[in-house]
């Protein structure tokens, strides 16, 4: 796939320039659902518009733009990192919607547990259970664009697992045959340093683009577990309803009874039928989907 003769760059979410590429364009609105064809259009489009230093922020919104045009599905899929940096301004939406993910694969799940270990007491993110493991959790949500994981972040999660699994909590008789594991969870990328030293202590690790193929993403992608955030009519004020009731998922919203809902939160039945009708949208072709 070649559009351009000469070599142009722009500027990336981190403020340092990048090489353009087609390519990128491309597999970016086919990993949103895009068929080849429309793909390969929009990547022609963008390489004939693109300009020396634009923000990938403009490209990507054009991308989106482009594809709400001829496939509004793939549009709601494009916008999934940007749903999860939604998940906010604190963490414990984030938190919430990990633990709904975990929950629909079948892991007992506890969040915001206060838990002390040999030498001081830690808010856990959550713990969750299943086939005789106990996966102790921290989750590292960010809002800004750009921003990666690092070293330092990993250093003190392990050091955080390593002074629980030496408390008291964990010998309880009621954990005796479990086996404690770490892993720590992220929005957004991991440094080199970070999954280097999270590999060789023996730290799992999820977040965007990894693990490789199983990342994030794919995770979220594969199983339908879409954010709520990731329908354009999902409000703040409504995100703060939805997550008090622990409606984290878009297929929540699909499986409302909606005259109930709306008595028991006040919100306006037109608000609610907007946000199902996207969810359809999002499900279409799916079993989720109602009738």
């Amino acid at each position: 796939m070649t559009y351009m003769s000469e070599p142009l760059y722009i500027i990336n979410l981190t403020g340092e320039k990048e090489l353009f590429s087609p390519k990128k364009v491309y597999r970016s609105a086919q990993r949103s659902g895009a068929s080849n064809f429309l793909a390969e259009k929009i990547a022609k489009i963008i390489t004939n518009e693109v300009y020396p230093d634009m923000p990938t922020r403009r490209i990507f919104s054009r991308i989106k733009s482009l594809l709400k045009q001829e496939d509004p599905q793939a549009a709601l899929k494009f916008s999934l990192k940007e749903a999860l940096r939604k998940l906010g301004p604190s963490g414990f939406p984030f938190e919430k919607y990990i633990a709904s993910i975990l929950i629909r694969n079948g892991y007992e799940v506890k969040i915001d547990q206060i838990i002390g270990g040999r030498c001081v007491n830690y808010e856990i993110d959550f713990l969750a259970k299943k086939d005789g493991i106990i996966f102790i959790g921290e989750c590292k949500y960010h809002h800004l664009p750009g921003t990666t994981l690092d070293l330092k972040v990993a250093l003190a999660n392990y050091a955080r697992f390593l002074d629980l699994s030496a408390g008291s909590f964990f010998k309880k008789k009621e954990y005796q045959n479990f086996k404690l594991q770490s892993i720590l969870v992220t929005n957004t990328k991991f440094t080199s340093q970070a999954i280097q030293y999270s590999e060789c202590v023996g730290v799992d690790l999820l977040g965007w683009h990894y693990p490789l193929k199983k990342g994030l993403e794919y995770f979220i992608e594969n199983q339908k577990l879409y954010p709520i955030t990731i329908l354009p009519s999902m409000k703040d004020y409504l995100l703060q309803i939805f997550v008090s009731k622990g409606l984290m998922l878009v297929e929540d919203i699909l499986n409302l009874d909606l005259a109930k809902f709306t008595e028991r939160t006040g919100v306006k039945p037109n608000q609610i039928s907007t946000l199902i009708k996207e969810a359809e949208l999002l499900f279409a072709n799916n079993s989720l989907t109602k009738n």
